[in-house]
């Protein structure tokens, strides 16, 4: 999603839902940025609720997943799994 205009976007989204896919997904992994807030907010926007959006691609913290899931994400793929958790153990400590 990083090198496409949001019109491109919107129109790749909308030929994943056309080829019968179940998600859009952000990020290939070759781009300097991962998923932007901004373009999970798009593609919810135009797939949703026909199909799930997952967001990928430099999530390393319990607060962008937080931010990912308020965007309309409906899954996540993550690489800081442990870290992430943590993060989610320690905010639930504080809760006490």
């Amino acid at each position: 999603t990083y090198y496409l205009t949001d019109e491109e976007k919107v129109t790749a989204c909308k030929l994943v839902e056309e080829a019968g896919a179940d998600y859009v997904k952000t990020s290939t992994g070759f781009a300097p940025e991962g998923a932007r807030l901004h373009d999970i907010e798009l593609m919810y926007r135009t797939v949703a609720p026909r199909l799930g959006v997952k967001s990928a691609g430099g999530i390393r913290t319990l607060d962008t997943v937080l931010d990912m899931i308020r965007a309309g994400a409906t899954r996540i793929g993550l690489t800081a799994t442990e870290k992430i958790m943590e993060g989610w153990m320690e905010s639930q400590n504080n809760k006490g």
